[in-house]
């Protein structure tokens, strides 16, 4: 057998992958659960938008980032986070699509649970779809103004009166 320094290159290159593939594809399988994270620059202020998930996508001709599994998205320029199975950021219509148990929390409180919404960056507008036989759920946070005139009481109940 001829010393590893006097291997053609060849060889010495396929020896190499011979190891490396068997470690690349137990660090695949070893580490299923590591987030991946992708920061997408928004094309007027570049904010970044930041996303978390198991698995990612990149569709360059199309300029479409596609995560799946444990989708985490942070977009701070619009006091936005949500979580969802899947989402998907189309840079050139600049929306995002997520679907399977959507939660989207703006600052303040206000959120959105839903199984698919649909987020319009620039109109800042979310169109959101249930489950079948099911709703969607929003909460929004009402600040109640000083100025405003007092509510009116709440109608007191009339006590029972017993029965005979």
């Amino acid at each position: 057998m001829m010393p590893c320094y006097q291997l053609p290159m060849s060889q010495f290159r396929r020896f190499g992958l011979a190891l490396m593939l068997p470690v690349a594809l137990l660090g695949t399988f070893a580490f299923p659960t590591q987030l991946q994270t992708v920061t997408a620059q928004t094309a007027t202020d570049n904010r970044p938008l930041t996303i978390r998930a198991d698995v990612q996508e990149y569709d360059a001709k199309n300029q479409v980032i596609t995560a799946r599994g444990n989708v985490q998205m942070l977009y701070p320029s619009r006091q936005l986070q949500a979580t969802s199975a899947q989402a998907q950021y189309f840079s050139k219509e600049r929306r995002i699509d997520f679907s399977g148990n959507v939660y989207i929390l703006q600052q303040g409180g206000n959120s959105i649970r839903a199984e698919k919404v649909t987020y319009l960056i620039d109109e800042g507008r979310f169109v959101a779809l249930p489950q079948s036989n099911r709703q969607v759920e929003s909460i929004y946070m009402i600040e109640e103004s000083n100025n405003a005139a007092p509510a009116p009481p709440v109608p007191q109940t009339p006590p029972l009166k017993p029965s005979n």
